[in-house]
């Protein structure tokens, strides 16, 4: 899915739930994801790092874990990461405020995600 796209995905969800007046309730589509405290962020500038993006993120709640996708050979950002607030009600605030916005003259996507550590989970 493009960038673009689905930036205007998250966009029209949220009219769409401003138009029917389920915004903030149960039926809102954020409920689906009311026990994960992870969120995707994509179309970082390489030039961002760990303590930068969690500057910028911890406005909307404290961060408790970053994982930036770096590649394996050279170190370099991959350009997107996973950022888990200690606080699920985080997540939407970063969502509905920070998807789209351009950072360093890049546009952001911030979406929920049901992001798993795999190398946390191998070691117990």
């Amino acid at each position: 899915m493009k960038k673009r796209s689905k930036y205007n995905r998250i966009v029209n969800l949220n009219e769409e739930e401003l138009r029917k007046g389920v915004a903030g309730t149960k039926a809102s589509w954020h409920c689906d994801f009311q026990n994960q405290a992870w969120v995707y962020i994509g179309g970082l500038s390489p030039e961002l790092s760990e303590g930068d993006i969690i500057c910028v993120f911890s406005q909307y709640g404290e961060v408790e874990d970053i994982k930036l996708m770096r590649d394996k050979y050279t170190g370099k950002s991959r350009g997107f990461c996973f950022l888990k607030y200690s606080d699920e009600r985080s997540t939407i605030l970063a969502v509905d405020n920070f998807n789209g916005t351009e950072i360093l003259y890049s546009q952001l996507t911030v979406d929920h995600t049901e992001y798993t550590d795999h190398k946390q989970n191998r070691n117990k």
